[in-house]
Order: C-alpha cells, then structure tokens, then sequence
C-alpha cells in the first residue's frame, strides 16, 4: 500500500469533527473524516497523519508542538503523496478573525487586551504575512528533499468569510483584514507551490461561495467551542469532504 503523510495545521486536522482520529494527542484536533483520511480511505493509501491545530511553518520544519516532534520527520522518502496547509498561523489568520468577533472591551484588558489589539493590529498583521511567503518555499523544499518520489501537493485553505457584505458580529474593519489575509495567504500559497515544482488545490477558490455565512457553507462562523462540533472559524464535515474531493482529482489527474 503506497504511503501518504499528510502535513499542516487545524484547517487539515479538522478539530470538532467527530470521531477524533484514533490514538491522536486530545490537542491536535485531528478528525478522523478530515480530508486526509478521506482521501486515504477513497485512493487506498496508508496515511500516517501529522497534522496539528495550532501548527506553524516552524512547526512542520524544525520546532517541537507539545512534545511532539517537527511534522517534516514523519517522511521518509517512500511516499507516493504529500499534502500540506499550512501559514495561516504564522500570520494570525483564524486568530485574527476570532479576536475580531469578541465583545471590544475585552481590548482594555490586561495582557489579554494587549494580544488582542496586535492580532487586530493590520501593520502587525503585514509584518507577519511578510515573513510566510519564504517560509512556505522552505517547507515546499525541504518536502521535495525528503520525499523526492511524492506527489507533493499544497493544499489551502478554504474560504471563511465572504467577499462582500456583513458578516456579523465583525466588524467592516476587521472583515476587510481578514480577506487581505486570506488572499495573500492564497496568492503565497501558489506562489510557493510555483516555486517548489509541487502541486496546488486551490480550496480557496472552489469555496468562495461556501463561505460560512453563505447558505451552503464550508467552514463555520465566528462563536466559541461547543464540544463534539466542529471548531469555530474552520471546516465542517462537508469543507472536508470538498477538500478531499480536490486533492482526489488533482491525484487522479
């Protein structure tokens, strides 16, 4: 059976998404219907998932996340795909986002109201996304390095919010942030793919429609965790199944 070693952060994982995927650390939020076991289980591929909420590109290349070592070391040279989504944390994406929707005296809090006020920051934010474009080439590289026989795909990340109008309880200001985030994230994403010889599925694309405050959404709003539903401001159930969908026919191609 060919291997397949999925990398990246929460938007892979699929934290919520029931039933959590068996012997996984509680902190990954890895789902086992996330994409890249559906993929797995549609293509019959041996997957060895190391995808985990929170991840950075520091996380996939050469840091520790809670005792658990840098996702890269997960590869050894006989896959035949690897898939990635990953950046968004560097940045401050989903972060960013969730700030956005608390209540605004939060912001005067101690040390709370300091982290808030950065994640909201939009100059903060330009610094950030100005340091993923080289990140992302690296870890393209270091992917292509390691699994030279792979099919090496990065995949990223679905569509939030929508391209115009309300989407309520964020706020205009912070609305128009997030989507200059996530379409930098989207162009640095393909522009890293380009430059790495690997792959792209553009899940931002196909879901620009499905965003979560669309009738027919892909990810979901803006509130806070309720157990045994899928994690707030992320995929649901059918995001993953649109995702695994692309990566199906981008493999089959």
């Amino acid at each position: 059976m060919s291997r397949y070693v999925a990398l990246g952060s929460s938007m892979a994982a699929g934290p919520g998404i029931g039933p959590r995927a068996p012997g996984s650390p509680r902190a990954a939020g890895r789902s086992a219907r996330n994409y890249p076991h559906l993929v797995a289980d549609a293509l019959g591929l041996d997957l060895v998932d190391v995808t985990y909420s929170g991840a950075t590109t520091a996380h996939v290349l050469t840091e520790s996340q809670r005792g658990v070592p840098p996702q890269i070391r997960a590869l050894d040279g006989s896959e035949s795909l690897v898939t990635v989504t990953i950046g968004g944390n560097d940045a401050g994406y989903v972060p960013m986002l969730f700030a956005a929707g608390l209540p605004r005296l939060l912001r005067a809090v101690p040390v709370l109201g300091g982290r808030l006020r950065e994640l909201l920051d939009p100059s903060a934010r330009y610094v950030a996304l100005a340091e993923v474009g080289a990140a992302l080439i690296e870890v393209g590289r270091e992917i292509r390095r390691r699994a030279p026989k792979a099919t090496v795909l990065f995949v990223d990340y679905l569509t939030l919010v929508p391209a115009t109008g309300d989407a309520p309880p964020l706020r205009p200001a912070d609305l128009a942030l997030g989507r200059h985030i996530a379409e930098t994230l989207r162009q640095l994403t393909a522009d890293a793919a380009q430059a790495t010889g690997c792959g792209l599925v553009r899940a931002a694309d196909a879901s620009r429609e499905h965003h979560a405050w669309s009738a027919h959404p892909w990810t979901t709003r803006f509130g806070f965790p309720v157990p045994g539903r899928p994690a707030p401001l992320h995929p649901n159930a059918d995001g993953m199944r649109a995702v695994a969908d692309l990566v199906i026919a981008e493999v089959s191609r």
